[in-house]
């Protein structure tokens, strides 16, 4: 088992997954890959058959279809199952990002790209780097992982839903025309347990943790801290708009931040 501090600074343990089970699903999803490498090539071998094209050509439209089903099969399968391609689906594994939320575009493509040329195949030596370096992890994370900031885990119970800020309705025009794309992961989870931790917090403690805290998130997004509003309120109205355009069908409850 290994603890994880969600973004809504909750405690959560998840068991972790070992060699022999991600070996499981790995051999799986390459049976997959061989199946669809094998359709593709066929179809993309037929069809520059009949368009007559010259040798060179056919190469490097093999090499673009076998780079397609390596990287693009557990790009698409971990993107669109938040984190589950068909192998980890059948043994009950999921990846997740190192606060225990669900991966997006960015981790399943690392995580893609890295497995393709590092861990297995270009330079992997077959599995070999991803072993190793499963091995020498404590939480058993391969190259791949340590670069996209992800863990697989056992997944038999489901992640648990992050509960949404309710932003103050005056900083909703404010924060609606706001750039938010350039506050990192970290900052974004120290304001949620800001938010979270604030009623354990001394008066001093919340006014100046909160002020630094709203320096860090203006100068990320480059704008000016609205004037007379308390830290609480900015904060909680910037997470509260991250987390809305961030926000898959479903349904978490409403925290109020003030």
């Amino acid at each position: 088992m290994a603890e994880f501090t969600t973004g809504e600074a909750v405690s959560l343990e998840l068991p972790i997954a070992r060699i022999p089970t991600r070996a499981t699903a790995f051999l799986l999803d390459v049976l997959v890959q061989l199946l669809l490498g094998f359709v593709a090539l066929l179809v993309v071998g037929l069809a520059l058959e009949e368009a007559d094209a010259e040798d060179a050509w056919i190469a490097a439209f093999m090499l673009l279809t076998v780079v397609a089903v390596l990287v693009g099969y557990p790009v698409t399968c971990e993107t669109l199952s938040r984190g589950r391609s068909l192998g980890k689906l059948a043994v009950g594994l999921r990846v997740v990002r190192a606060d225990g939320g669900p991966i997006d575009f960015r981790h399943a493509l690392t995580r893609g790209l890295t497995g393709a040329i590092v861990d297995f195949w270009v330079l992997g030596g077959f599995g070999a780097i991803a072993v190793i370096s499963s091995l020498c992890s404590p939480n058993a994370r391969r190259v791949g992982d340590v670069l996209a900031g992800t863990v697989v885990v056992h997944a038999q119970q489901p992640l648990p839903r992050p509960a949404l800020a309710l932003p103050p309705p005056w900083l909703a025009g404010w924060v609606g025309q706001l750039d938010l794309t350039g506050i990192p992961e970290e900052l974004a989870l120290a304001v949620r347990q800001y938010l979270t931790r604030l009623r354990t917090l001394t008066p001093a403690a919340q006014a100046g943790l909160g002020q630094q805290l709203v320096h860090a998130v203006c100068a990320r997004i480059q704008v000016a801290p609205p004037n007379g509003y308390p830290p609480v309120q900015i904060l909680g109205a910037v997470i509260a708009e991250r987390q809305r355009r961030a926000l898959t069908p479903g349904g978490p409850t409403l925290v109020r931040t003030g």
